[in-house]
């Protein structure tokens, strides 16, 4: 049976099937527990009927806290069906999914979620300030898809199919800064949606001054958002011969010193969506429902940015 007493003796087992450290677990946990003490009273208090008795009568929860706050992390990391998650902590599978639903908005508050750091970003005015959320003054956006279960509804399969990944998906938009830190994340859109549609609908603010940079996928938004001043690579036109045998443009040597540099900076935000797809509920087939999609994003989100950001992050809750 896992329990934190055990895994915790085992750092490296512990950040394999948690995501985290020891030391950050556990101050995850010192954030999550006064939360968790008031959301549970006010439970408590709400019966319909009212109470008959006073708190701390009636059914209690086989596990402790830390230990249903590292199920969830388990849960996450290894993506495991509820049936084993539930072997694995001695509990029956209805109860692992009632404890994990509870807990999640609780781990969404305390953890440093996109939004947060969005919200905080935006409020930077000195070239100080915006330093701090944006080194060099970039911003890295990309977009990620996740592959979902195959639609029931003939529409939804339409929609939802991804002529890339010849799957169907849901796309999530991330903006990265230098640091690897999450800035800003949308909610998911449908696979068929390509990038730049993404972008034109829900873009990150960014302060004054902060650059987007961006791969081809976004080819346009240098005449849609001119004042944003964005960097986007230098696109070849044709290949061999072009149109009516004419021969298509190549990119100049300068052009592509200037692509080559965008890609080595752009790294950044492929290195994060690789640590974000580590916790396989978000780099694997997507199973739930897909209404609990973006609070799982959310989650995975923070828990990868309380580990580049550090514990210190949690003050942002």
């Amino acid at each position: 049976m896992l329990s934190y007493p055990k895994l915790s003796k085992m750092g490296s087992t512990f950040r394999s099937f948690s995501g985290l450290e020891v030391s950050e677990f556990d101050a995850l946990y010192e954030k999550v527990r006064p939360d968790y003490d008031e959301s549970e009273r006010r439970r408590l208090l709400s019966r319909p009927g009212g109470r008959k008795r006073e708190i701390g009568g009636g059914g209690k929860f086989k596990l402790p806290l830390r230990d249903r706050l590292l199920m969830l992390l388990v849960y996450y990391r290894l993506y495991a069906t509820f049936t084993l998650v539930g072997f694995l902590f001695d509990l029956d599978q209805s109860n692992v999914w009632r404890d994990i639903r509870y807990l999640e908005p609780l781990v969404r508050r305390c953890v440093p979620i996109p939004k947060k750091v969005h919200e905080s970003a935006r409020r930077a005015r000195t070239p100080e300030e915006i330093e701090k959320f944006f080194p060099g003054f970039e911003a890295f956006i990309d977009a990620t898809e996740q592959e979902i279960p195959r639609p029931k509804d003939a529409k939804k399969r339409k929609t939802h199919y991804s002529g890339k990944r010849k799957r169907h998906t849901v796309k999530t938009q991330l903006t990265v800064n230098g640091k690897g830190e999450v800035v800003h994340k949308t909610n998911h859109a449908r696979g068929r949606r390509h990038d730049y549609p993404i972008f034109k609908r829900n873009h990150p603010q960014l302060p004054p001054g902060v650059k987007p940079v961006v791969d081809l996928g976004y080819n346009g938004i240098q005449n849609d958002f001119p004042e944003l001043e964005p960097m986007v690579p230098f696109k070849r036109h044709g290949g061999g011969r072009g149109h009516k045998g004419k021969k298509g443009r190549r990119l100049t040597p300068r052009q592509k010193a200037f692509n080559k540099a965008l890609s080595k900076a752009r790294v950044v935000v492929e290195h994060i969506i690789s640590r974000l797809k580590k916790f396989n509920i978000f780099g694997t087939e997507f199973r739930n429902r897909l209404r609990h999609y973006d609070l799982m994003t959310d989650i995975v989100s923070g828990l990868v940015n309380l580990r580049i950001m550090g514990s210190e992050s949690l003050l942002l809750a």
